[in-house]
C-alpha cells in the first residue's frame, strides 16, 4: 500500500513540475509519457529490443560471477596473487568507458559484443574484489581448529569458506544486477546493434522526448523487477543451504 502512495506522490509530484516548468522538450507530462509507452508495447521493435538487452544483461552477468568469484577466491587465500593481480584490475577499473568503446568500435563495430565487453569489464573488479574481502575475512581459527580435527576439506570449504562468502557473493550479484541494466543501456546506445539504448538513441534522434522517458521507465522496472526476483530466490536458496548445512 505504502509503495502505491509513493508512485501517486511521485505522479503528482512530476505532473505539477511539468505545469510549471512547461517545456515538453525538458520534462513532459505523465499523460504524454504513458501514451509513449502505451505505443512502444504495441510495436514488435520493443520486444526485439527488450530481448536483446535482458540476453546481454544475463550473459554479462554470468561472466562476470564465474570469472570474478574464483579470481576474486584465489586473491583472497594468497596475498601474492593478491598483489600481482591488484594493479592489473585497478586499472581495468580506472579505464573510461569511451577508450573501451573506441577499442570495441576498432575490434568488432557496432552489435552486441561491445555492449557486453564494455559492461562486463566494468562490473568485473567490484566482483573480484567483493570475492577477495569476503575471503580475507574469515575466520582463520576457524579453518585451524576445523584442520585440527581432522574436518574433511570438503567440509570445510563448503561450511566455512563457502558459508562466509556467501553473503558476499549474494551482495556482488544484488550490486551487480542493479548496475547491469544502466551500464548494458548506456553501451546499446553508444555502440549497440539492438537493444533498449538502441531505441532510446533513436527517440533522441527524432526529438520524441516522451518515448525517451518512456524507455526509460521500461529500464527502471526491468531494473527493480530483476532485483527483487534474485533477492528473494537468493533468500529461498539461503535458507536451504543453512537445511542442508
Amino acid at each position: 500500500m505504502k509503495i502505491f502512495i509513493g508512485i501517486i506522490i511521485f505522479l503528482l509530484a512530476w505532473q505539477f513540475f511539468s505545469i510549471i516548468l512547461n517545456v515538453p522538450l525538458i520534462l513532459p507530462t505523465p499523460f504524454d509519457t504513458f501514451v509513449s509507452l502505451e505505443h512502444l508495447f504495441s510495436q514488435v521493435e520493443t520486444y526485439q529490443a527488450l530481448t536483446s538487452t535482458v540476453w546481454e544483461s544475463v550473459l554479462v552477468l554470468v561472466l562476470v560471477v564465474i570469472v570474478g568469484i574464483p579470481i576474486g577466491f584465489l586473491m583472497g587465500i594468497s596475498n601474492t596473487l593478491y598483489e600481482l593481480f591488484r594493479p592489473a584490475i585497478m586499472i581495468i577499473q580506472a579505464v573510461p568507458v569511451i577508450s573501451w568503446l573506441a577499442l570495441v568500435i576498432f575490434l568488432w563495430g557496432i552489435g552486441w559484443k561491445g555492449p557486453v565487453l564494455i559492461s562486463f569489464l566494468s562490473l568485473l573488479p567490484l566482483s573480484i574484489f567483493t570475492t577477495a574481502s569476503g575471503v580475507k575475512n574469515i575466520d582463520k581459527n576457524l579453518i585451524e581448529m576445523a584442520k585440527t580435527y581432522r574436518v574433511p576439506g570438503r567440509k570445510i570449504v563448503k561450511t566455512i569458506y563457502f558459508g562466509s562468502l556467501l553473503p558476499f557473493i549474494v551482495a556482488t550479484i544484488e550490486v551487480s544486477i542493479g548496475d547491469v541494466w544502466k551500464v548494458i543501456i548506456v553501451s546499446e546506445y553508444l555502440c549497440g546493434g539492438s537493444g533498449i539504448g538502441v531505441l532510446i538513441s533513436w527517440a533522441r534522434q527524432y526529438v520524441d522526448v516522451p518515448r525517451v522517458y518512456a524507455l526509460t521507465i521500461i529500464a527502471v522496472s526491468l531494473g527493480i523487477v530483476s532485483e527483487r526476483i534474485v533477492t528473494l530466490f537468493f533468500k529461498k536458496m539461503m535458507v536451504k543451504w543453512q537445511i542442508s548445512s
